[in-house]
């Protein structure tokens, strides 16, 4: 490693890592894609970052760690000194109880890891360290074999990064909170199984996805639901938030779990207005001009019964043309929509007018054998 001020910090991406990259690209301004693999993201800076802080802002990220030190075709020698270097300064590591380390491989296998984790724990126990070695049956260790064995603060979790024969080694600084994530998915109060919801997870990534640097900036989520872009955005520090939606349900349920989110986070600044509106005159009660972004998923058809897709898409097409005519009026010049268009039987898109709107990218977001796929659009307002 050079003596740069530098820090290589490493981002796990996590099930869609083009959409996760999407993510962290837009919120930290990342210009190049530096992979070492599919899920494993490098990022040299100058600039700190506090990884308990940003992991929690970040619905597309798994662990964000720190590369300390940066070898060249190591000898397995070489490799357990280094790593033995980097625990020996864990918090766990000064002797007070039982010290727990893992090690999870990126990028290129590397010889006989479990064997180069027994020599490290034999080495530990010569220096005269209660130790215990957290395995796992994957190369990696996941967030919750992380959590559950405490190896941040009182453990660690060492990283191991190879790339045509350079080997990156460095530690796992923070991990996705999937108990509190869990928490508000399946546990807030008003929740509508029937009609769908978006994860909290996909949230957070489109509303960083808007790119609002301004935590005054205004959101709007005109098919709001049961509220997840607005709790969301909530816990993440926006202040001026808009909820819509026609059924007055969605709305009894979204101002159920706003309620819900500012006794269990403490959340109460935030000043937020839910209205039962018919998208297509929103712009009848909320200002022209006014808005800063559009975060949501509209109706994206029926999920069971779906039979006639052409008829369905052609109706879809003709909802979200009129919506976007709305967007057009409320939003301010250079604003932008972040929403969720279907893709049925992955490969039936839809094509509604954008009108005076400029398609960004778009990612495709869903897992295999489901009917209906979530295409994450991300528009630019001319």
């Amino acid at each position: 490693m050079s003596n740069s001020k530098k820090q290589q910090y490493f981002f796990i991406l996590g099930s869609n890592p083009e959409l996760s990259f999407a993510e962290i690209a837009t919120v930290l301004g990342i210009k190049e894609k530096r992979l070492i693999s599919k899920e494993l993201l490098v990022l040299e800076t100058e600039n700190e970052i506090v990884p308990e802080n940003l992991i929690k802002k970040l619905g597309g990220i798994i662990k964000i760690g720190v590369f300390q030190e940066e070898l060249d075709k190591p000898s397995d020698l070489d490799l357990q000194l280094a790593l033995a270097k980097i625990a020996s300064k864990a918090k766990g590591a000064s002797g007070e109880g039982k010290f727990c380390f893992g090690i999870s491989v990126y990028g290129e296998t590397i010889s006989k890891p479990l064997a180069l984790g027994l020599e490290l724990k034999k080495y530990f126990r010569e220096q005269g360290l209660s130790c215990r070695l957290v395995t796992s049956r994957e190369p990696q260790l996941s967030s919750v074999v992380v959590t559950q064995n405490k190896l941040i603060g009182k453990g660690i979790e060492l990283v191991i990064a190879k790339k045509d024969g350079k080997v990156l080694l460095g530690q796992t600084l923070a991990v996705q909170d999937f108990k509190d994530l869990s928490k508000r998915d399946y546990g807030r109060p008003a929740r509508d199984d029937e009609s769908g919801m978006l994860p909290p997870k996909l949230a957070q990534i489109m509303i960083n996805l808007a790119g609002q640097n301004s935590l005054d900036a205004v959101i709007l989520d005109p098919f709001c639901g049961s509220g997840t872009v607005v709790t969301e955005a909530m816990l993440m520090g926006y202040q001026n938030l808009i909820g819509a939606d026609l059924s007055p349900k969605a709305v009894s349920d979204t101002r159920e779990n706003v309620n819900w989110m500012k006794k269990r986070y403490g959340l109460d600044r935030a000043n937020i207005k839910i209205i039962n509106r018919n998208v297509i005159n929103l712009s009848k009660v909320i200002k022209a001009s006014s808005v800063d972004a559009v975060v949501t998923e509209p109706y994206l058809g029926p999920q069971r019964g779906l039979k006639n897709v052409e008829l369905v898409i052609e109706n879809l097409e003709d909802l979200y043309t009129q919506a976007l005519r709305q967007f057009d009026l409320i939003l301010k010049p250079g604003g932008r929509v972040v929403m969720i268009w279907p893709v049925f039987f992955g490969k039936s898109h839809i094509e509604p007018k954008l009108g005076n709107f400029t398609k960004v990218y778009s990612v495709l977001y869903g897992r295999e054998g489901q009917r209906v796929f979530r295409e994450v659009v991300v528009l630019d307002k001319k």
